[in-house]
């Protein structure tokens, strides 16, 4: 990675480090989200101008965010995918508009050409939540940008992944399906240093198959990879709570982040990033005092 695109999405994956970055090495990092989309599950609609999406990416860093996760095309229950150049035209500005932040950029999509102009405006992490497998172009691109990239399991196409969901095993499955992500990855020249894996919380499972997931975090680690858990304000946690309403899901993602930081994650995807912030600094608090 160039010194001109500074930050680390992964302890492994990146050599160069913004300063925030390297005094967070003890804590997970705090993947910000920024929805250039006017129909994210949360908060689709809120930022979906160019500039709203910019103001937003910035008061994300303002809270603490380590990272921006930047995405013009919604993967929410039942979404339907949308056309290449439209989401060139939602995700590219706002990356161009972030460049200066320090931080690092990390382009979510799942398509090779969304991804290729993103990395050229800025980005230095791919997050895809096909784990590379939706466009047959976008594994080879990734190998050959030698960025650090973020493998996510999904039971299927978010238009239909909450169709009845079943698994064997939902751990032993979603593990067995990174693994031969992670496997394909190193077939195509990507170092397993690089690869970030996610176990896609609300991506083709029910309200079950997430809580058992989020339990079994720490058993990911056996893959070798870093982990990323974004979980929050997804509709299970809303339906612990009793709460319909996303944006009121803030106390139990935060909850969610902290078992996440406890059994071994390394980033956190959330949208509130300044309450993310606060409470991993107090669990390190109680963490670090001594008699």
């Amino acid at each position: 990675m160039s010194e001109t695109n500074k930050g680390s999405a992964s302890s492994r994956g990146l050599s160069s480090m913004t300063e925030g970055e390297q005094e967070s090495r003890t804590r997970p990092l705090i993947m910000g989200i920024v929805n250039v989309t006017p129909d994210s599950f949360s908060d689709g609609g809120q930022h979906s101008s160019v500039d709203a999406a910019i103001a937003h990416a910035r008061e994300l860093v303002a809270d603490g965010a380590d990272i921006l996760d930047i995405g013009g095309e919604s993967t929410r229950p039942g979404a339907d995918a949308i056309r290449v150049a439209d989401e060139c035209a939602r995700v590219v500005p706002v990356i161009e508009g972030c460049r200066d932040l320090g931080v690092t950029i990390s382009i979510d999509s799942r398509k090779k050409a969304v991804m290729a102009a993103a990395v050229a405006a800025g980005a230095t992490l791919v997050n895809d939540v096909s784990a590379l497998e939706y466009d047959p172009e976008s594994l080879e691109f990734v190998a050959e940008s030698g960025l650090p990239v973020c493998l996510m399991h999904s039971l299927a196409d978010p238009k239909v992944m909450q169709d009845n969901p079943t698994y064997d095993d939902v751990v032993a499955d979603v593990m067995a399906y990174l693994r031969a992500r992670i496997e394909a990855c190193e077939a195509s020249g990507i170092t397993r240093e690089k690869i970030i894996v996610d176990p896609g919380i609300g991506f083709g499972k029910t309200a079950e198959h997430n809580l058992l997931l989020i339990k079994s975090l720490s058993a990911f680690q056996a893959l070798g990879c870093d982990i990323l858990l974004g979980a929050s304000r997804k509709s299970f946690v809303g339906r612990v709570m009793h709460e319909p309403e996303a944006s009121k899901r803030v106390i139990g993602s935060v909850a969610v982040a902290l078992h996440g930081a406890q059994s071994g994650a390394r980033i956190l995807r959330v949208h509130d990033v300044k309450e993310t912030r606060q409470a991993l600094e107090m669990w390190q608090a109680i963490d670090a005092a001594s008699f």
